[in-house]
């Protein structure tokens, strides 16, 4: 399986921990993670700003390519593919419109390893190996390249998965074994790729999602702020001893490299306890914003639908999910537009002045932050929402479907999920040839790339939005 050829060139290894978090690892937990003390104790750390918004997608990809969410038209997992009223379309690797990290390493010859990167499913040629994310279906479907490299990963590991599956369910027994069994598997992989003797590597990558599973199934256990905490619960250690293991595992990985590796410890996000919900399509239709056939009955919930909305009357509509996106029904721009182009400013501001005054099921007031993309991002490109609102300072998600008896709501539309996505992830770089050592502050996740570029002794390419720590 000789596929790659072997090279004496420095490197780096990322270790991505989607969703892990800094009050976690640099407060709650400190002095439980040794593998983590080491590494911060030679090295740089801090807190990390996570894109806008805050969400694995785009924030893997707007990491590794140095650019904000606006310039690579991706606001979500779920996007619109244009300016129609269908069904929003999932973002895989071919949604990415510039170079990540490892492609501008191909591009001067060094060679990857890159595994369980979030968006590199379906995969891609790169100048290395790639075995592919959370996207992929199943082990039957092409994960790997080479081809060749998916029968080695199988060899090793029959049972390999690229995800913790269903993870909003109430059989938390059940989803914390097979979030043990996930980990163990993702890195008994990646310690035996990394030192694979076919395999070489100037740069490796690999994100576990599994901290990003525990935090949805297991925060009110963790959170004795949350309003569902059990603090007898079985799983009250469950977090605590999830990310034991993890440093535990990358413990081992650290041991098998070159002492001369340039590690990185980093998130995309961090995480918070959720509240509540926002039925953002229920109070946009209650308020005469959003027009429907017919109306909805209350109490039973029905997803929205294209097709259930009187388009000609209807100003604005949403989506559900981590953050809220609305979009505006304008003339010119979607099939039945009926807000003039030149009323889209003062209409924007309006529905945004009304939405802050929504309060809590109990009617208190809420802090929602309304961001106007073209005020956050260097470029608006694809189809970008008229408005983002970040429910409740991140402690309320959206929820886009219709019947409910008030705006607000306790439950999560998509399954039981105990937290929400914070706006700072954390980092912790580790290089043998910099002690820069101690908190870094204002570090921000566009700045990776440039960094690693620079620490691999090349320039960050010119229109790169990050800065290179020093």
């Amino acid at each position: 399986m000789a596929f790659l050829r072997r090279t004496r060139q420095r490197r780096a290894l990322v270790l991505g921990l989607d969703c892990a978090d800094p009050d976690l690892v640099f407060g709650q937990l400190c002095g439980e993670l040794p593998t983590l003390a080491r590494l911060m104790d030679g090295g740089m750390w801090g807190r990390l700003r996570s894109s806008t918004p805050c969400i694995t997608v785009p924030a893997w990809s707007s990491m590794m390519s140095s650019r904000d969410a606006g310039e690579l038209g991706l606001y979500g997992f779920r996007n619109r593919a244009a300016w129609d009223y269908q069904a929003l379309a999932s973002a895989d690797s071919r949604a990415v419109p510039y170079p990540r990290l490892w492609d501008t390493l191909g591009e001067f010859g060094k060679r990857s390893l890159v595994v369980n990167v979030p968006q590199t499913y379906p995969v891609k040629p790169i100048n290395g190996a790639l075995v592919s994310c959370f996207l992929t279906p199943n082990t039957s479907a092409s994960f790997t390249y080479p081809a060749i490299l998916k029968a080695e990963v199988l060899k090793h590991a029959p049972h390999y998965d690229f995800d913790v599956r269903d993870f909003r369910t109430p059989d938390k027994a059940s989803l914390y074994q097979r979030l043990l069994d996930f980990t163990a598997v993702q890195y008994d992989v990646l310690e035996h790729l990394l030192v694979h003797p076919d395999i070489a590597w100037d740069f490796a990558i690999h994100v576990n999602m599994g901290t990003d599973r525990l935090h949805h199934g297991f925060w009110r256990y963790h959170d004795p702020r949350h309003r569902l905490h059990e603090p007898n619960s079985p799983f009250r250690y469950a977090i605590r001893d999830y990310y034991r293991l993890v440093d535990e595992r990358i413990g081992r990985v650290v041991e098998r490299l070159p002492e001369d590796t340039l590690v990185l410890v980093v998130s995309d996000h961090g995480a918070l306890r959720m509240d509540g919900a926002i039925a953002i399509n229920q109070w946009l239709w209650q308020n005469g914003w959003l027009a429907l056939k017919e109306a909805p009955r209350k109490s039973q919930i029905v997803a929205f639908r294209p097709e259930l909305v009187d388009w000609s009357k209807t100003r604005a509509w949403s989506t559900g999910g981590y953050y809220g996106r609305i979009f505006l029904n304008v003339q010119g721009r979607e099939p039945q537009g009926m807000i003039a182009p030149q009323d889209v400013q003062a209409t924007r501001q309006a529905l945004a002045e009304a939405i802050a005054t929504i309060s809590d099921h109990e009617g208190n007031p809420l802090h929602h932050r309304v961001i106007w993309p073209e005020q956050v991002y260097r470029q608006v490109r694809g189809y970008a929402p008229d408005l983002m609102i970040y429910f409740g300072d991140l402690h309320w998600r959206a929820v886009g479907g219709l019947g409910y008896p008030e705006p607000t709501t306790l439950e999560n539309d998509a399954g039981p999920d105990d937290a929400n996505h914070a706006e700072e992830g954390l980092f912790i770089l580790y290089d043998p040839r910099q002690r820069a050592v101690g908190q870094r502050e204002g570090a921000n996740l566009l700045d990776v790339a440039p960094t690693l570029l620079h620490r691999l002794g090349l320039r960050p390419l010119p229109d790169m939005q990050g800065q290179v720590w020093s």
